[in-house]
């Protein structure tokens, strides 16, 4: 398979932490990678490498000729007053092409995207619909491989499945790194884990993420063996140096080597295995035996003009996980927060049980003061912290939570995101409660750290409502879940699968509501099967037919706009009926050309 990057012998350091070292990595052309790795591996300063952003402290990234690679950032950056059409012009201003070929471009790629307005301008988008054009101004480059770094950041639910639905259907090749399992799961075909446990900086597995999740358990039950017996043979090595001195005239020089060279060994694969911190979270349940601990009757919401739930009802009772699913400004948060009786409903009511106890983790993070030094924000008291009836000292306690001591005096803002939330999760563990709110818990968490809340929240004897557009974690961690369809209703669900469905029935159920009463419309067809001949012809000659299609648009929307002919009823009429049939003329060409490119995806 021919190499599109190999990255040889990367090194590359922060301060005094070193991110990988000698790190030689190779990807291929048609790969679609999954790049995973604990918080601190260097993931996102690897991708940067990769993408020529930023330089390696030693080594060298060797691409293929003529590879055109693009880089998709976490944080997404648009110019001001900037709209969306303009911003995917904008992202090809340093590609030759003819001149007609941007706008060709960018109008098919906001159909691919969703947008049904050009002209808005981005900084009305909501984070998800900036992240769609995010995603948008690197593949209208049509790069031959795209690196995408946290790409489901922001996006909600409905968001996450659109992007699955648009990578699989496309045939580009990509490296992304993300901490969702099951997009991972889904449209990836090689896992790569960056981590400085394995020999040579990083574990590889083709396959998908549960092929590398087998896969990775079996090597390191493996290399756990093999590290028992290299101790096993270290401790009679050790036994023999330390032998009589008259004994120790007769060994010889090579043995003394060799025993030197287990030793060493022995120590170097230790150190790897003691590298990264684990995490541990054990949330303290106050161990009250009231079942009943929180009921909604009938309660009723509205934002602005906006109904986001009607006559709701929900019943937390101890030991019962409740999940609560949507997309954004679907009403996830307003409900938590009416839960918690921190927003009062317009109708019906919520009652809490004498003296409830919540611990809530605020999406936004309120909570935490950014000036504040984590070694206050762990232990408000003193160097001592209270746990389970036990005293722990702060360094210790730190580890608990992933920071090295050397972390302790630095302020919470300048922590990074993933470390934040382990600040708030150590702050909520400090008090017995009955019931954990978690509002995106997960946001900007490695898999490991989620893996261990996940757990955590599993063993948690008390109640949790959790919102999180982890869609692993809501099927595993919750037994009942509550999905919002942002227009008022809402249904109990079994899992995520089912809320989908019943978003789509919802979605359908209007589609066909605002179709004429003739239904006849139609969706084309897609096919996967390939373009026959007589569509290849088709498909190549379709850039040109649109370029004319739009030029007749525009032409006819001058006549519109003429002043001569709008006070002409007559050549008005004419006018009026002329554009409409050449937008539907273009809008069909549009369409068909999706058609095409969908098929031409499984040649």
């Amino acid at each position: 398979m021919k190499a599109i990057l190999a990255a040889r012998d990367l090194c590359k350091s922060y301060a005094s932490h070193d991110l990988f070292s000698m790190l030689s990595v190779t990807f291929h052309v048609d790969e679609r990678v999954g790049l995973i790795g604990p918080n601190g591996a260097g993931k996102t300063t690897l991708l940067k490498i990769l993408a020529g952003v930023e330089p390696p402290d030693a080594g060298s990234v060797d691409r293929a000729n003529d590879a055109r690679i693009a880089y998709l950032p976490q944080v997404d950056v648009f110019p001001a007053e900037a709209t969306v059409e303009g911003s995917l012009l904008d992202a090809l201003t340093d590609i030759l092409l003819e001149d007609y070929e941007p706008s060709v471009r960018a109008r098919k790629m906001l159909r691919r995207l969703g947008f049904k307005d050009g002209n808005v301008q981005v900084e009305s988008l909501s984070g998800g619909w900036r992240k769609r054009l995010a995603i948008g101004c690197q593949l209208i480059r049509e790069p031959d491989l795209l690196l995408m770094d946290e790409p489901t950041n922001h996006l909600d639910l409905e968001g996450i499945d659109w992007l699955e639905r648009f990578l699989e259907r496309s045939s580009i090749s990509f490296i992304v790194t993300t901490h969702d399992r099951y997009f991972l799961e889904r449209i990836t075909d090689r896992i790569v884990e960056i981590n400085p446990r394995y020999r040579g900086g990083f574990f590889s597995v083709n396959g998908h993420y549960s092929d590398f999740l087998e896969k990775r358990e079996a090597f390191l039950q493996i290399e756990d063996e093999e590290r028992r017996a290299l101790a096993g043979d270290v401790r009679r090595e050790i036994e023999w140096l330390r032998r009589s001195p008259k004994a120790r005239g007769t060994k010889s020089s090579s043995r003394i080597d060799a025993a030197q060279g287990k030793i060493d060994r022995l120590s170097e694969v230790r150190q790897r295995h003691a590298a990264g911190p684990k995490i541990e979270i054990g949330f303290r349940s106050s161990g009250r035996r009231t079942h009943d601990l929180i009921v909604a009757k009938g309660i009723e919401k509205t934002f602005g003009s906006s109904l986001l739930f009607r006559n709701l009802d929900i019943h937390v009772t101890r030991g019962s996980r409740l999940g609560i699913a949507g997309n954004n400004a679907s009403g996830k948060t307003t409900l938590l927060r009416t839960l918690a009786e921190s927003v009062t409903p317009d109708a019906g009511n919520v009652k809490h049980a004498a003296n409830l106890r919540i611990a809530l983790f605020d999406q936004q993070r309120r909570q935490l003061d950014r000036a504040e030094r984590l070694r206050r924000a762990l232990s408000p008291s003193g160097d001592v912290v209270s746990y389970l009836g036990r005293s722990t000292h702060i360094i210790p306690w730190a580890k608990r939570f992933g920071f090295r001591a050397d972390q302790l005096d630095t302020p919470v803002g300048d922590l990074s995101g993933g470390e934040q939330a382990r600040v708030l999760m150590a702050m909520m563990l400090r008090e017995p409660v009955d019931v954990l709110m978690l509002d995106e818990p997960t946001n900007d968490l490695d898999i490991e750290s989620i893996e261990v809340l996940e757990q955590a929240l599993i063993e948690f004897p008390g109640a949790v409502v959790l919102i999180t557009h982890d869609r692993h974690m809501l099927d595993r961690a919750c037994t009942d879940l509550i999905g919002l369809h942002g227009d008022g209703r809402w249904g109990n669900y079994g899992s995520v699968v089912q809320w989908q469905a019943a978003q789509e029935e919802n979605a359908d159920e209007q589609e066909t509501s605002d179709k004429p009463e003739d239904g006849k419309r139609k969706q084309p067809p897609r096919s996967r099967s390939g373009l026959t001949y007589q569509e290849k012809r088709e498909w190549e000659g379709m850039e040109e037919q649109i370029l004319a299609a739009e030029n007749e648009v525009t032409s006819l929307q001058a006549q519109l706009n003429d002043p001569i002919v709008a006070t002409d009823h007559e050549r008005l009429e004419v006018a009026y009926k002329a554009h409409q049939a050449a937008q539907h003329k273009l809008d069909t060409l549009f369409a068909r050309w999706e058609e095409l490119e969908q098929k031409k995806a499984g040649d």
